[in-house]
Formats: C-alpha cells, structure tokens, sequence
C-alpha cells in the first residue's frame, strides 16, 4: 500500500467513523436515559435526509443548504419528541416495557420507510454537496465537502456534549438516566426529559441521513445498514460515557475502510461482526464500558 492509497483510507475511514459517531450517539442517547433501543432510528436517518432534500434541493423548495439544515434538525427535534409522546410514554410503566417499545419502534420503523416511498417516490435523490472542489496541503487533497462533513459532525458532537455536562436540561437528563425514582421525588418532569432525549436522538439521527445524503444517493430504506453499524458501534464501545461511542465509531470507521480496501466490500461487514464478538468476548460491557448505565 502506497502513502496515497493508505492516506485515502484513511480519510474514507475517518468519514465513515464521524458518520457512524453521530447515528451511535443517538442510539446511546435513548438507551442511557429511557433504557430501551429505539429501532426506528435508521428511518429517521432516512427521514432527515429526505426532509433536507425537500428543503434544498432545486427540484423542491431551494433554499440554501444551511437553513435547510436547521430546518430539518427543528423538524426530527420534532418528530422523535411526538414519537416518544405516542410510542414510548403509554407503556414506560409496564414491566414489559423493552419488548413493547422494540415492537412499537419496529412499527413506526416500517410506517416511516413506507411513508416515504409514498410521498418522494422510489427514485433515487441526492442532496447537494457541503462544499465544491478540493483542499490541498501540499502533497495531500482532500475533497472539500468531506472536510466540511468531519467539522460540522464533530462540532455537533462537542455541542451535545457540552449540553448534556453543563446545560440545566443536559444535566437533568442525566440526573434522570441514573435514577428515575429520585428525579421524580425531586418534582422533577421526567417525561419531558425523555422526550428530549428522544428527539435529540432523532436530530442526530436526521443530521447523519443530510450528510450521506451530500455524498450518496437516497432511498427510503436508506437506513437499515447504517443501523446496524450504529449498533456495532453502540455495542462494541459501550455506554458508560458520552464519549464512549464516538471513539468506538472511529474506530469502527477505520477498521471498515481498512476491512474493505483488504478484504473487500462483502467480507467487510463480516470482519465488524467479529471484532464486535471477540470484544464483547474479553469485555462484555463494551471496549469502553463500565457495569453501570448512564451518560
């Protein structure tokens, strides 16, 4: 392997790795605080990338990508708040509250996918790309939509980070996520904390569907497989920590690359699956867990 080729792995790998950092995040988000895994979150990645295009696209409405960013994050900010409203909230109290929200999520999972062959059609689209033309420092380019990508998925990490440590409602949540009972002694609304939670992960969610959508086409099943890795990502690093995701992502991110630039793009998938088993093999809490839950 030549420095070119081991430097564009490399990028590819960190791409792949701040993408699934943001769809692992919401994963994590939903289990730390409600303790269920929403399984929904791969329509969402598809929703937030269809709902982008709508806004920005020149065949929709136009506007500028930026707005049509915003836009979307206040619209799945929306949907994951409504979703946990009418999916989540009815059963949080029954004592099969696990299997009922996989049931329910499931359910709104297919409703979502089938909604959106129903309204944007099976034909594939494509969001405009973050940036035109290349970066180059020195010997290196680096395509400049792909630079603007890995900036704004890490500065949107920092920001959910910060919240959840130093924000009122970030620092309820996790008072929430450790102890339910106490929270609610204290007088404090749990619902509405969770329902945060829900649509912070849908945001995150619907963020990561834009940016594939930048460098992909779309569809509407467009988030099955990015579901899956963001559950190898979830279960092989943990949630200990907030951070415990982010670096499992990157992580996972470069093995891929590496798994397909060696093995090729079918065996890929299979080398994920095993370091995941191995990992869960020496440490089954995850690479970067702990016994306890919480963010």
């Amino acid at each position: 392997m030549d420095a070119a080729t081991l430097f564009s792995v490399l990028q590819g790998g960190l791409v792949l790795g701040a993408l699934y950092a943001l769809m692992a995040t919401g994963l994590s988000l939903v289990w730390t605080t409600l303790g269920i895994f929403n399984f929904a979150h791969g329509a969402f990645i598809a929703l937030g990338a269809y709902i982008a295009w709508q806004f920005s696209s020149a065949d929709a409405w136009n506007l500028p990508l930026l707005p049509a960013i915003l836009l979307t994050s206040a619209v799945m900010f929306a949907v994951g708040a409504l979703m946990h409203f009418l999916l989540v909230k009815p059963f949080e109290r029954r004592a099969d509250v696990v299997l009922i929200s996989v049931i329910t999520t499931l359910a709104a999972s297919a409703i979502l996918e089938n909604g959106l062959l129903l309204i944007w059609g099976p034909r594939s689209k494509q969001i405009p790309p973050l940036g035109e033309g290349e970066v180059v420092l020195g010997q290196i380019s680096l395509s400049t939509s792909e630079v603007i990508l890995l900036v704004l998925v890490l500065a949107i990490l920092l920001g959910i980070g910060l919240f959840l440590r130093y924000a009122r409602p970030g620092r309820i949540m996790r008072a929430v996520s450790q102890n339910r009972e106490a929270a609610e002694l204290l007088g404090l609304n749990v619902p509405l904390y969770f329902a945060i939670a829900f649509g912070l992960s849908a945001v995150t969610a619907g963020l990561a569907g834009v940016f594939v959508g930048t460098i992909r086409f779309m569809n509407p099943a467009m988030g099955s497989e990015p579901l899956m890795k963001a559950l190898i990502v979830v279960i092989f690093g943990g949630v200990a920590r907030f951070s415990s995701p982010i670096y499992a992502a990157f992580i996972i991110g470069l093995l891929e690359a590496f798994s397909i630039y060696v093995v090729g793009l079918y065996w890929a998938p299979a080398v994920l699956f095993f370091t995941m088993i191995v990992v869960l093999l020496i440490k089954p809490e995850g690479l970067f867990g702990k016994h306890q839950r919480t963010l």
